[in-house]
């Protein structure tokens, strides 16, 4: 697999059982997204007519000329043998995740055409994957999600109560393997019991024409103990796994690939009560330190270079004529301007640093170290 932005090398291998004569021999790299379906529609009692949707989006169009005939025009003499033909070329810098639908596929593949005089065209394909990665150490992806529902559940416009269903998840973004904790409360105050049930949805729109076609699964779900009339249950980070499933797909024009968590409560006799909660995707997974620091670390290379080493028996407090007299003292003791460290290291973190670098002040005591003699006569107050 690879990313967008990458380069993808490979060799084309033709293979002659005895020598031949042979024209061109081209590469082609392709890729794009493409959407079809057909809907049937009624005109009238009799009549009846197809209609048909399809677009398509191009990602990548690459050529290249492996072997080339000789400027004569005449054909080119390869002997029996194996003959390699290296290529490389560059992926764009945005490409949509590979990808397999009902009604559209994203596809990336490489293709050799040999030309040969007087004869059919010999083909090769080969396909590749591309994966977009997405990153969930952003704020956007780490931020909780929640919300509550309620409903009243009617049968043959009798109220028999109302049941409301309140959800959180840590935060929007995961990747397969991870495990979601829900956090969720279900108060059931119809005279019936009811079963709560929570699943990961995967919702695939393409889009061609203007109009859009949906595909909707369940990628997984659990399903919780009933709920007796009048009673709550409360679920404290009931663990849903993550099958292995493809990313989302986001920013593709004609296809998009949804995930969410649906919690659902089935109420006898009238329909259910369902909460949505989006879900994201990713291919990086959360990091252990947290995304600021690594998103900090990942960006900025800070120079510490102007932090001395900490003694490790502390030194004397310097006098302070010595501090405020001297100016390259007070420019050894001045914090780095922040330019130089590009607003990460501030104020404070200074000081912190610098507090372990002298002998802390003596003890607060009652006792003055420095008594009045008794020769000195007292001071008049009102003199």
């Amino acid at each position: 697999a690879f990313s967008p932005g990458q380069a993808v090398s490979g060799r084309v291998v033709l293979e002659l059982a005895a020598a031949a004569r042979l024209g061109a021999l081209r590469l082609r790299a392709m890729g794009a997204a493409r959407v079809h379906w057909t809907e049937s529609r009624s005109a009238g009692s009799s009549t009846a007519y197809t209609q048909s949707y399809s677009d398509q989006v191009e990602f990548l169009n690459h050529r290249d000329t492996l072997m080339a005939p000789p400027d004569n025009g005449e054909a080119t003499v390869l002997q029996a043998g194996r003959h390699e033909f290296p290529f490389t070329f560059q992926l764009p810098e945005t490409l949509a995740t590979s990808f397999e639908g009902k009604h559209g596929s994203v596809r990336y593949w490489v293709k050799a055409k040999l030309h040969r005089p007087w004869s059919t065209v010999k083909k090769a394909k080969k396909e590749f994957t591309v994966i977009e990665p997405i990153d969930i150490n952003t704020p956007a992806l780490l931020a909780p999600q929640a919300g509550a529902k309620e409903k009243l559940a009617r049968a043959w416009y009798c109220n028999r109560g109302q049941v409301s269903v309140t959800a959180k998840i840590d935060r929007k973004g995961y990747t397969p393997g991870e495990v979601i904790p829900i956090f969720a409360e279900i108060d059931n105050c119809t005279s019936r019991a009811v079963v709560p049930k929570a699943a990961i949805i995967q919702t695939q729109t393409f889009v061609a024409r203007g109009t859009k076609k949906q595909k909707k699964s369940v990628v997984t779900s659990i399903t919780g103990d009933p709920i007796p009339a009048g009673k709550r249950e409360v679920w404290h980070g009931r663990a849903l796994k993550i099958p292995p499933v493809g990313p989302s797909i986001l920013q593709c024009r004609i296809i998009q690939v949804e995930y969410s968590l649906k919690v659902c409560v089935d109420i006898p006799g009238t329909s259910k009560l369902l909460l949505e909660l989006p879900l994201v995707i990713g291919t990086i997974p959360l990091h252990p330190f947290g995304s600021r620091t690594s998103s900090v670390s990942s960006q900025y290379s800070v120079n510490l270079d102007w932090l001395s080493p900490i003694p490790e028996q502390p030194e004397a407090p310097p006098e302070y004529s010595a501090v405020v007299s001297s100016l390259e003292a007070e420019q050894s003791l001045a914090p780095p301007c922040r330019s130089e460290l590009g607003d990460i290291l501030e104020g404070p973190f200074f000081a912190y640093i610098q507090e372990f670098r002298f002998r802390p002040p003596p003890l607060y005591s009652e006792v003055d170290p420095n008594p009045v003699s008794d020769n000195i006569r007292p001071r008049c107050m009102t003199c």
